[in-house]
């Protein structure tokens, strides 16, 4: 990736600013601390993965800003990109993926959503974030992050980097697989067995179905010939059911008969007194024809009365709005007139204090004129205190360098006291930490022991619990199959039910065999969902002692870890005396060396000189504060007169103010009055309230008459109703002479019909005295045929039970055979996973990648670092070192043991020493070859090569040779990359580079400016 064009837009520290990298190889970014430096690279990062330092996405935008937008375009591949990211504080943000096409112009590649873009630009990339930050760039403060880890926290660091975790996920699903493929083949094995025990009982249940068989082909024929027997007589029966039937019939038909009868008796005297009450109103039609017309004429003079009351109303509440608008102008023309003479009697109140400021006019001048001969005096002052202040501020800042150097000397001394206390005292507890040690040892391998044995446990508790699921799925089957059950019990106790399987009608035989063999089979259910429960309840037991066992080992084992990380403190505190054994010597030799100085006071010897000097320089000025703080007195003391001058010109402006105010004041007061006497007496609203007043008069509406007239009309409402009766009466009368013939029509036929009826009972009642009664004959055969059916159903449902067990047993002999193949299969897979949980662990492809890096980076960070100290130097990675028992026993290295670790040994001319012992300037140029070296592997790791190296803020630790050899290490590895980019803060650093991009800090945001 090699950048081409950045465009920051509220962006962190940026307001709005762009950078061109074209014909950028080396350069330093440089500028004050907090100018902005880190950001403008934060602005890549953020653009391409929407990372930066922000803690949340929004502190990503600049303060004050709604919206933030960076535009970064890089060439790649051989084509040019860009990426534009933007946001808003409301949570709304876009991402936009695009490359140059052969004609210039951006073709999108955009996808839907920022997550499908964003996918993709990794996956163009080759890379993502954390592995940039690792390689490409080197992060402010991130220099000595790896190196100052342990050495198991060091090689997790590398794994993490090396995205070694996928493995370690791949090891973690293996493990699980081969743990359900070792669960699935113990409980098929224990299946197994269970199943070829059932398989002997195949012969003695065939036996047994043969015999049952020959029972049920007997009770058949015995009930063939009852069943024959039994219909005869049913049909004589029912001949005897029908001739009562039709004898029901036809004395239910009389009864309807004779009711009717009364009904029409009833509908004929109701229709009498119609028809009379009709004819009395019809002899009173001229009465009420004359009476109806006098109540249609009062209604007319009531509708006029109505029109005139409401055009009154209306012209009522006309007048009424009228007078108010009047009102209301009259009241705001009153209200301005009272403001007018207010204000003008404001004016009037202010002048007499304007005169009393001007007349002290002539006092204000003279003192204005001491005024400027002060202020003189201090202008001079002031620049002799400009040419004195950098001086006084030098030796300030001097004093206070040489006070920090005598803290940090002593400070230093006081540390080495304390290391050597410290040192001395964790020496004396060596043997304690080893007895402490040995003990826990046992105590782990105990714990290990129980750990083993608890897992056994829990995988029987497992296949205890597949067992409780299978007969909790055969009980629900059962109790379903009862249900069923049920509803076939309730179906057949309906009358004339059908057959629940086949829905054909049921004859009385067909009936009870039905029944009989549904109460049997539910029988044998509730004796199966018995013997299942029995499994049940003790499975659960057994499954329940198990819990509690493990539950016990799982209290035993709570402190297994705890136990374990003391392990590793004691062992970590015997690494570490031995180590501070070995340093002891080095701290009484450098606490010497400390005490000698502070002694004879030979530090800081350069600070000192320059102190003594600039005191001399400051004495042969002529500057004195004393004469300066006189100065600036009489100055504050004549600042009066500044102020009075200021207020005689306001006091000037405002009486000229006041007196043309009052002039327009006066004439707005006249106009006012004279508005108010036009509104009250020759106004447009007057002249229209005259004019309603007389239209009201000449209506002459009379509200007594009105209501009058209303009340007469309501009394006349029964004359109207009363020509409504008459109108319906000359219609009705007609039909009801009709309806009165149809009827006595109808009574004649109801009495015809009532003596044919009578005829058709007496001869029924003949018929039914001749058929015999055969009902008891029929019971009795039908109670020989329930007891036959219920012995042939017993046995039907035994064969049934025989035959799905002989099925069953069938069934599982075929299933044995792919049951054992599956089981074959089941091993060969636990297998297969097993090796694989091994393979992807941290003992198997993880230290093989490991092992297989360690040398490359070694020599990378070497052929760096020899140009960083001019071959003084030089790295060694340790992946194995001896246990600490091994060591102490003085075994030889064929017994001894070794652990994995991540050790970096430093040599040098003198030896290998700790990394803590190199001072501040050389552990960086070490850190820096490691991880530049780091940064190459992870690069080619990813698949994409690495031409862009960003160095953050690291070069403050280095002195001038120091500084001298990191930037020839950068022009020496220069020809590896499109584009190296270093931030510091250091003058004499960014000299070093022809080409510098300054930023700095203005109050319109962080600016960008690049010098060749």
């Amino acid at each position: 990736m090699i950048p081409l064009q950045l465009s920051l837009k509220n962006f962190l520290s940026y307001s709005e600013a762009s950078l061109d990298f074209t014909g950028l190889h080396t350069a330093c970014i440089c500028g004050a601390n907090g100018a902005g430096k880190s950001s403008l690279l934060e602005g890549i990062t953020w653009a391409i993965w929407g990372e930066c330092r922000a803690v949340s996405e929004d502190d990503a935008i600049s303060a004050g800003a709604m919206d933030v937008r960076v535009d970064f375009t890089f060439g790649m591949h051989g084509e040019t990109c860009r990426i534009i990211r933007t946001r808003q504080r409301d949570g709304n943000g876009g991402l936009e993926f695009q490359i140059r096409t052969s004609g210039g112009q951006f073709r999108t590649l955009t996808q839907k959503g920022i997550r499908s873009t964003q996918a993709l630009i990794d996956d163009y990339l080759k890379i993502d974030y954390d592995t940039f930050i690792n390689s490409a760039y080197l992060r402010q403060g991130k220099a000595d992050e790896f190196m100052l880890k342990k050495p198991t926290d060091r090689k997790q660091i590398l794994a993490d980097l090396l995205k070694l975790d996928r493995y370690e996920q791949l090891a973690d699903k293996a493990k699980e697989s081969a743990k359900q493929y070792k669960l699935q083949v113990e409980v098929l094995t224990e299946s197994l067995a269970e199943d070829r025990l059932q398989l002997t009982q195949i012969e003695g249940i065939t036996q047994q179905r043969d015999d049952v068989k020959v029972q049920i082909t007997q009770l058949q024929q015995a009930q063939s010939i009852e069943e024959q027997e039994l219909e005869s007589f049913r049909t004589i029966a029912r001949q005897r059911e029908t001739w009562q039937q039709q004898l029901a019939w036809e004395q239910k038909r009389d009864r309807e008969l004779i009711q009717a009868s009364v009904q029409i008796q009833a509908d004929l005297q109701l229709l009498t007194i119609d028809r009379n009450r009709l004819d009395s109103l019809l002899i009173r039609s001229d009465e009420i024809s004359i009476a109806y017309q006098a109540y249609l004429s009062l209604q007319q003079q009531v509708e006029i009365l109505d029109r005139q009351f409401d055009l009154d109303r209306q012209l009522q509440i006309k007048l009424q709005a009228l007078q108010h608008q009047l009102a209301q102008k009259d009241r705001q023309l009153q209200l301005s007139l009272g403001k007018s003479q207010a204000e003008l009697a404001l004016v009037i109140q202010q002048e007499p204090e304007l005169i009393d400021i001007l007349a002290t006019a002539g006092d204000v001048t003279k003192a204005m004129a001491q005024l400027q001969i002060c202020r003189q005096r201090s202008i001079e002052l002031d620049r002799l205190q400009a040419e004195v202040l950098p001086l006084q501020q030098e030796r300030v800042l001097l004093e206070t360098k040489i006070d920090r150097e005598t803290a940090k000397i002593q400070a230093k001394l006081n540390e080495l006291i304390l290391r050597e206390r410290q040192v001395k005292l964790k020496t004396d507890e060596y043997p304690q930490i080893v007895d402490r040690l040995s003990l826990l040892d046992l105590q782990i391998t105990e714990l290990d022991r129980k750990k083993v044995y608890q897992k056994r446990i829990e995988d029987k508790g497992l296949v205890k619990k597949e067992n409780l699921q299978r007969l909790e799925a055969d009980t629900h089957n059962y109790q379903r199959q009862l249900v069923e059950l049920d509803r076939k019990l309730e179906l057949l106790e309906i009358p004339n039910a059908s057959c629940p399987v086949c829905n054909l009608p049921l004859d009385e035989n067909h009936w009870q065999h039905v029944l009989s063999s549904a109460k049997s089979d539910r029988g044998n259910i509730e004796q199966q969902i018995s013997v299942t429960q029995e499994e049940q309840s003790r499975y659960t037991q057994e499954r329940q002692a198990l819990v509690a066992e493990y539950q016990q080992l799982q209290r035993e084992l709570a402190g297994s870890e705890s136990l374990r990380e003391q392990r590793g403190k004691l062992q970590a505190q015997l690494d570490s005396i031995d180590e501070l054994k070995v340093n002891l010597q080095e701290i009484a030799i450098e606490k010497s060396q400390i005490e000698i100085a502070i002694e004879s006071k030979s530090y800081a010897s350069e600070l000192q000189s320059q102190l003594q000097d600039l005191i001399v320089q400051i004495a042969t000025t002529s500057y004195s504060e004393q004469s300066h703080a006189l100065a600036r007195g009489d100055v504050d003391k004549l600042r009066w007169a500044e102020i009075k001058q200021e207020r005689i010109k306001d006091a000037t402006r405002k009486q000229q103010q006041l007196i043309d105010r009052k002039s327009q004041l006066q004439v707005e007061t006249a106009k006012i009055e004279e508005e108010i006497i036009q509104l009250q007496t020759n106004s447009d609203l007057q002249i229209e309230i005259i004019e309603l007043t007389r239209q009201i008069e000449e209506l002459g509406y009379d509200r007594n008459r009105h209501n009058q007239a209303s009340t007469d009309l309501r009394q006349s409402q029964s004359i109207q109703l009363q020509h409504q009766e008459l109108h319906q009466a000359k219609q009705i009368h007609p039909q009801i002479l009709d309806r009165l013939k149809i009827l006595a029509a109808n009574e004649l036929q109801n009495l015809e019909d009532r003596q044919k009826s009578v005829l058709d009972i007496d001869r029924i009642a003949i018929e039914i005295a001749k058929a015999p009664d055969t009902d008891e004959r029929i019971r009795s055969i039908e109670q020989q045929l329930i007891q036959r059916r219920q012995q042939l159903d017993t046995n039907l449902s035994i064969l049934g039970s025989l035959e799905q067990q002989l099925t069953q047993l069938n069934n599982i002999k075929e299933q044995l055979r792919s049951q054992e193949q599956q089981l074959d299969t089941y091993k060969t897979q636990y297998k297969i996973y097993d090796e694989l949980g091994k393979a992807f662990g941290k003992n198997g492809i993880q230290a093989l990648v490991i092992e297989n890096v360690l040398p490359q980076l070694e020599a990378e960070s070497n052929q760096i670092l020899s140009k960083l100290s001019n071959n003084q130097f030089h790295v060694q990675f340790i992946t194995q070192k001896a246990t600490k028992a091994s060591r102490t026993k003085k075994s030889n290295i064929k017994n001894a043991k070794f652990i994995d670790t991540l050790d970096i040994v430093i040599g040098d001319a003198n030896g290998t020493r700790s990394y803590e012992t190199y001072s501040g300037g050389e552990a960086f140029r070490i850190n820096f070859s490691i991880r530049l070296a780091l940064a190459k592997l992870l690069s080619q790791r990813a698949g994409t090569p690495l031409q862009m190296l960003i160095v953050d803020e690291g070069f403050g630790t280095q002195d001038r040779e120091g500084c001298d050899r990191l930037i020839a290490a950068i022009n020496a590895i220069s020809a590896d990359f499109a584009c190296i980019l270093t931030v510091t803060h250091m003058p004499q650093f960014r000299e070093a580079f022809q080409t510098r991009i300054e930023v700095h800090k203005t109050s319109k945001g962080s600016q960008i400016q690049v010098i060749s």
